[in-house]
């Protein structure tokens, strides 16, 4: 397993910093990598392959210059903390005018950044359309569910004809003689 794992940083393979739990160097002078769990390891093979089927060329970048953020008030539960501090960003897309409403943290700083990702979303959406990076994954979670669904129907096909050749297999073999037939 660790191998793999140097193959594929060798490959240019990010490795999450979550998977790993230290890393030291031995007296090889190669680093030690020791992961939290197989299951942690088997995240990261299927974070590789998911993604890299998607096509990140259209993707849009954003300009500071085309940006307008005012911070206000936020809404909702909290009280006292919610009503007084202006953490809620508020992100103006100028050429498009698209609007986005940050408030799931209660940091600014982190706010802003949620909030110019929900904005590169929705300017991917709107510009890309069947392009955009959310179509492309529902296109892929489309096709593992067709890909499902048509490994379900050939099994239960499979039984089906499984269970008739053992009811017809059956017949010839289990057939009870009337009473006045000897055998």
């Amino acid at each position: 397993m660790y191998n793999l794992c140097f193959r594929l940083l060798r490959a240019g393979i990010a490795v999450q910093r979550s998977i790993i739990s230290h890393s030291t160097m031995n007296a090889l002078t190669k680093p030690v990598v020791t992961f939290k769990s197989p299951a942690h390891f088997s995240s990261l093979l299927f974070y590789r392959f998911k993604h890299q089927q998607l096509d990140y060329s259209r993707y849009p970048t954003l300009n500071e210059e085309d940006l307008e953020e005012t911070f206000t008030r936020g809404s909702g539960p909290g009280g006292q903390a919610v009503n007084k501090t202006s953490n809620c960003v508020l992100l103006r897309h100028l050429p498009t005018n698209i609007v986005v409403k940050c408030h799931i943290h209660r940091s600014a700083q982190k706010n802003r950044v949620e909030a110019r990702k929900i904005l590169l979303e929705k300017l991917d959406a709107q510009l890309n359309g069947e392009y955009s990076i959310q179509s492309q994954l529902k296109q892929l979670e489309n096709k593992k569910s067709a890909e499902r669904k048509r490994r379900q129907t050939k099994l239960q096909e499979m039984k089906q004809k499984w269970k008739e050749r053992e009811e017809q297999a059956g017949e010839g073999e289990n057939k009870i003689p009337p009473a006045d037939q000897k055998v």
